[in-house]
């Protein structure tokens, strides 16, 4: 396998999606979702455009260039943090994912309850 489903996989699997729910993202159904990622059909502008809003790296998709990161807003840390991220090997890249992904979820839950509180003053 290669060049545009190959991709389209490496995508899917970045965001930890399974073939149902990467292909009820694109409006498709699992069959065709694993049609296009076996080469045997092509997606769709429209399906494209779907996965987009949900964080897929279409130019890199159809390129295999990913699309360049902007760092002109990036901090100093933030930016040494993805350097330093970006050399890792995939694993460990997946495991700081996985982390970081967990700490946002769990800080947005954190910030909501603190909402809902009443205040002591």
């Amino acid at each position: 396998m290669s060049g545009i489903g190959s991709r389209l996989r490496q995508e899917r699997e970045r965001l930890g999606l399974s073939q149902k729910a990467f292909g009820v993202i694109g409006g498709v159904e699992a069959n065709a979702q694993g049609k296009y990622e076996n080469g045997d059909r092509a997606p769709k502008a429209d399906y494209l455009s779907r996965v987009a809003e949900r964080g897929v790296d279409v130019l890199y998709v159809l390129t295999g260039t990913p699309t360049p990161t902007l760092v002109d807003n990036l901090s100093q840390i933030e930016e040494k943090v993805l350097v330093s991220y970006r050399v890792l090997q995939k694993e460990d890249q997946d495991a700081i994912r996985r982390l970081t992904t967990t700490l946002a979820d769990l800080s947005a839950i954190h910030a909501a309850k603190n909402r809902q509180e009443p205040s002591d003053v």
